[in-house]
């Protein structure tokens, strides 16, 4: 997967060629470059930074300087030595998967301490970049978050419009679990009303969709541990510890993923002898 995901970065970057590259960096020229990290974060994508290094020039060189998964104030973070033009025509594809991938796993760190000491665990969704969801998925779980489902097909979760469909929340859960019996189970509710229906249908894991932090406490005392909770909806920085302190077990965030900003990185490239 990222050899593929590399070569289409590549491709549509490269095109037919760095025609820069060819007018200005003397044929055979090698050089060195040095990726740093400018802002406090947590760095994650050095695979995928690599592998690009590598479909350009197979012999290059690469020294890791710091480490992936944890929280750093900045600093160097990767050396590479090869092939000038490879260097530069690399460059900003290997830029933009560690520089992204490292803003998920820094905003994802940032989540994780907000809802510290509360139970909580911070969960990703599917609302990704499109072809790269291994990838964000993956530097979720480097800042200390927790993997949702992957996708349709590795667990049931049964939202309104399924339930709709079903002929209700009871239905939709005893149907699926009647189909799927082996694969996790998870029912979005509204209203402690749906939440009762959850659970006298058997379903072991409620998303409780959009509910105040007062009404999240209410429906986790009720629950008293019958089924995992997970709250889910509009989550910001400044609005999870309320929620994460209430007694559920999960709170998902979308923009993890889906408006993570870059962290801040550099390439800069010396000449060598």
């Amino acid at each position: 997967m990222l050899d593929e995901v590399v070569a289409r970065a590549l491709a549509e970057d490269l095109g037919d060629g760095d025609v820069t590259a060819r007018a200005t960096v003397p044929e055979g020229a090698r050089a060195r470059a040095v990726i740093s990290q400018k802002q406090p974060g947590v760095l994650f994508g050095f695979d995928a930074a690599e592998a690009v290094f590598r479909a350009l020039d197979a012999e290059v060189g690469i020294e890791r300087l710091a480490p992936e998964g944890r929280w750093r104030g900045g600093g160097q973070a990767l050396r590479i030595t090869g092939c000038a033009a490879g260097l530069l025509g690399a460059e900003r594809t290997a830029l933009n998967l560690l520089a992204r991938l490292s803003g998920v796993a820094t905003l994802t760190a940032r989540c994780v301490r907000a809802v510290e000491g509360t139970g909580a665990r911070i969960l990703d969704t599917r609302k990704t970049t499109p072809g790269l969801r291994a990838l964000e998925k993956a530097a979720v779980a480097a800042g200390g978050g927790v993997n949702h489902r992957f996708g349709l097909w590795d667990m049931v979760l049964i939202k309104e419009n399924h339930a709709a469909m079903a002929g209700g929340i009871g239905p939709a859960v005893r149907a699926a679990r009647e189909r799927y019996p082996a694969l996790p189970l998870e029912v979005e509710c509204t209203s402690p009303e749906e939440v009762r229906e959850a659970l006298a249908a058997g379903a072991p894991r409620i998303l409780l969709d959009n509910m105040a932090p007062d009404a999240l406490r209410a429906v986790a005392q009720e629950v008293a541990g019958r089924a995992e909770l997970e709250a889910s909806g509009g989550m910001t920085l400044e609005s999870l510890r309320a929620h994460a302190d209430t007694g559920v077990d999960f709170v998902s965030v979308g923009a993890l993923t889906h408006s993570a900003p870059a962290l801040d990185l550099s390439l800069i490239v010396e000449p060598l002898p």
